[in-house]
C-alpha cells in the first residue's frame, strides 16, 4: 500500500482545525522519537534484555545509565511499545524481541543503528543540501569499494542490508516462475541472505552471489551456517569492469538506488548479456510511484540523495526502460508490501 500522510487539507482544517495543529507539531517532533529507538540499539539495551527481566536499578547499573534521563528514557521506550513493564521490572515487547534481539533472522536493529549511526546526522544537513545540491556524507557515486576496506563497516553494512531484503524474499518466491529456471546471480547480493533464502526454498536452483571480494569471508560464514555451502558460491567482482557469469536469472535489489541514472542504464545493460535468451531480470528498491504521491519512497529517494552523489530512487516505468533497451521484456511490477516499500520489477529476456 502507498504510504499515508496527514490530511492537511482545507476540509480537515475546518472540521478540527487543533488536530491539523497537532499533526504538524508530530512531524516537527517525530526524530525525537528515532532517537530513543536509536539510543536503544546503541547501548544494546534490546540484546540485554533479550532474555530476561530487569529493574530500571539493573539496567542503569548494567549499562552504565545515569538516572536523571534513563528513567524517562525507559518509560518512554514503554510508551512507544518497544518495552513491556510489568511488577517494577522492564522486558522487551514481543515486536523488540522479534526484530531488535540481535542473531534472530529477523534482526533489524543492524538497519537502525546505520540510521542513528550516519543517516541521522546527514538529515541535519538537509537545508545545506537543498542549497547546493550536494549529497552531504562526501561520498562520490564511483566510491564504493574505499569503505569496504573496514571489516567492521562491512559486517554493519551487511546487517543493515539482511535487515530489508529479509522482507523482500518471500515475494521473490512468487515473482517468477522458478521451475523454469536453474540458476540465478544475484548481483550486489552481500553475504548471500537472499540468495540462502532461493535455494532453501526452491531445493532444484544454484545460485551465485556477485559483490566485492571483501564481502567473501561474510559470505562464507553466512552460508556455512545456514548450510548453503554447496548450493550458493561467491563470485567476487566489480559489477561495471568485471566479466559477468552467465545465469538463468539475474537479480538486482536495493543497489540501483545508489548509482547516477547513466550508470543504472549501463548496468542494466551488462546483465542483459548475462542473462540467457528465455532468462529472467529481477529489480528491486522503494520505487517511486508515477504520480509521485508515495511519501515512504520519496523521502527514501531524498535519503539516498543526501548518501551518495547521484544516488535516488526511480520509477518502475524508468526501470522498465532500462530492462527493454537492454533486450527485455517488462513482465510484471509487484507492489511488495515490505518494511521499505519495494516495487520489483520482473522482465524477461526476448
Amino acid at each position: 500500500m502507498l504510504g499515508t500522510s496527514p490530511n492537511f487539507s482545507e476540509k480537515a482544517l475546518a472540521a478540527d482545525p487543533v488536530a491539523v495543529a497537532r499533526a504538524i507539531n508530530e512531524l516537527n517532533v517525530v526524530y525525537c522519537k528515532s532517537r530513543i529507538l536509536h539510543s536503544a540499539v546503541e547501548l544494546g539495551l534490546f540484546s540485554y534484555l533479550g532474555e530476561r527481566q530487569a529493574t530500571a536499578e539493573e539496567i542503569f547499573a548494567d549499562l552504565g545509565l545515569q538516572p536523571a534521563l534513563a528513567q524517562d528514557f525507559l518509560d518512554a521506550l514503554t510508551g512507544l511499545g518497544l518495552l513491556d513493564r510489568v511488577a517494577g521490572k522492564y522486558r522487551n515487547s514481543a515486536g523488540a524481541a522479534e526484530y531488535l534481539v540481535p542473531g534472530k533472522p529477523t534482526f533489524i536493529g543492524g538497519a537502525v543503528r546505520s540510521h542513528g549511526s550516519i543517516h541521522f546526522g546527514l538529515w541535519g544537513r538537509l537545508t545545506d543540501a537543498l542549497r547546493d545540491g550536494r549529497a552531504q556524507s562526501g561520498l562520490l557515486a564511483n566510491s564504493f569499494k574505499k569503505p569496504y576496506d573496514d571489516p567492521e563497516h562491512v559486517r554493519r553494512l551487511m546487517d543493515h542490508m539482511d535487515a530489508f531484503n529479509n522482507f523482500v524474499n518471500y515475494w521473490l518466491d512468487s515473482a517468477v516462475d522458478w521451475k523454469r529456471y536453474s540458476s540465478f546471480v544475484d548481483f550486489g547480493g552481500a553475504r548471500g541472505n537472499t540468495a540462502v533464502h532461493l535455494v532453501r526454498t526452491f531445493p532444484h536452483l544454484t545460485g551465485t552471489v556477485f559483490d566485492l571480494p571483501q564481502v567473501e569471508p561474510l559470505f562464507d560464514e553466512h552460508v556455512a551456517a545456514y548450510g548453503a555451502a554447496d548450493r550458493v558460491r561467491f563470485h567476487a567482482g566489480d559489477f561495471y569492469t568485471d566479466a559477468l557469469p552467465q545465469t538463468d536469472v539475474a537479480i538486482i535489489g536495493h543497489t540501483l538506488h545508489d548509482w547516477p541514472a547513466d550508470d543504472r542504464r549501463r548496468l542494466i545493460a551488462r546483465l542483459g548479456e548475462a542473462v540467457r535468451p528465455g532468462g529472467a531480470l529481477i529489480v528491486y528498491d522503494a520505487m517511486i510511484d508515477d504520480e509521485r504521491a508515495d511519501p515512504d519512497s520519496l523521502v527514501q529517494s531524498l535519503r539516498c540523495r543526501m548518501i551518495r552523489e547521484g544516488g535516488s530512487e526511480y520509477t518502475a516505468a524508468e526501470a522498465g526502460s532500462w530492462a527493454e533497451n537492454a533486450g527485455f521484456e517488462v513482465a510484471d511490477v509487484i507492489h511488495a508490501d515490505t518494511i521499505t516499500n519495494d516495487r520489483i520489477l520482473v522482465a524477461v529476456k526476448r
